[in-house]
């Protein structure tokens, strides 16, 4: 079994029992569910240059534990501060430490799209998210057939919610409708292997309609590298690793940004 397969696994398990302690019914009763109006991901990623989804993440599978302390809230604000378009927030527990009481305490700090990055494999988990005060969720085509990856965009788009389509290979293109989705992410590391292959995404995107959204993810660091994925067609990128190491997560995604504008304007 694959660290992927195994995460599913435990997400089936986590959603179960929370859903025996959480009903969706009390969900619905939470002030963010019916309070906070969402603010569109799908726009963020629309400006012209290149967009930035900043993580909030303690730790993954392959590297531990990644950020030690760790303040959410603080984190975000500063990646708000310094010009990040949107926020992912890791909420898996058990192999990503992460929590999805993150999202309401991040929800207070800032105003930027909040994306619920997890492994969303049932519509409980999107009416969660809502309540929790996420913007948008994250569906990995990688784990859901076409029919379930189809009816939890349907959930979200009928609650308000935007989605990021995320896939590790060109044969997971297979099992998306196009006619429905908005963003497509393609993700550098394969979570089976953890193999990082940056011309992954440029791979992927190749065989996608020009219509969606195209956002790079994982593995990213080098300016020069954003510069060739946004000469080659990509709207955005979704960074993580990289800020939760460096001391000032807010520096170093504006010290990125910059010096990916004045290679692409030393390159015009």
């Amino acid at each position: 079994m694959s660290i992927l397969d195994q995460i599913v696994d435990d997400t089936r398990e986590l959603v179960a029992r929370r859903k025996r302690e959480t009903p969706v019914s009390e969900l619905k009763e939470r002030p963010l569910f019916g309070d906070h109006e969402p603010v569109s991901l799908v726009e963020a990623m629309q400006q012209r240059g290149m967009s930035f989804i900043a993580e909030i993440k303690k730790a993954s599978p392959s590297k531990g534990v990644i950020r030690d302390p760790f303040q959410p809230a603080q984190i975000a604000q500063q990646y708000a501060a310094h010009g990040a378009d949107a926020i992912s927030v890791l909420t898996e527990p058990l192999h990503f430490q992460g929590e999805i009481e993150y999202l309401p305490w991040i929800r207070a700090h800032v105003d930027l799209p909040l994306l619920r990055k997890d492994f969303i494999i049932d519509p409980y988990q999107v009416v969660e998210a809502k309540a929790m005060g996420a913007d948008a969720i994250l569906l990995i085509a990688t784990v859901l057939d076409a029919g379930p990856l189809y009816d939890l965009h349907q959930t979200a788009d009928e609650l308000g919610l935007d989605c990021l389509v995320e896939v590790y290979s060109v044969d997971d293109l297979d099992v998306i409708d196009f006619t429905q989705i908005k963003l497509l992410g393609a993700n550098n590391r394969d979570l089976r292997t953890f193999d990082v292959d940056i011309d992954n995404s440029l791979q992927v995107f190749e065989h996608a309609p020009r219509s969606v959204g195209r956002i790079s993810e994982s593995g990213l660091s080098d300016p020069e590298t954003l510069v060739h994925l946004r000469q080659n067609g990509v709207n955005g990128v979704l960074i993580g690793e990289h800020f939760m190491r460096a001391d000032h997560p807010g520096e170093a995604l504006s010290t990125l940004r910059d010096e990916a504008k004045a290679i692409a304007t030393q390159n015009s």
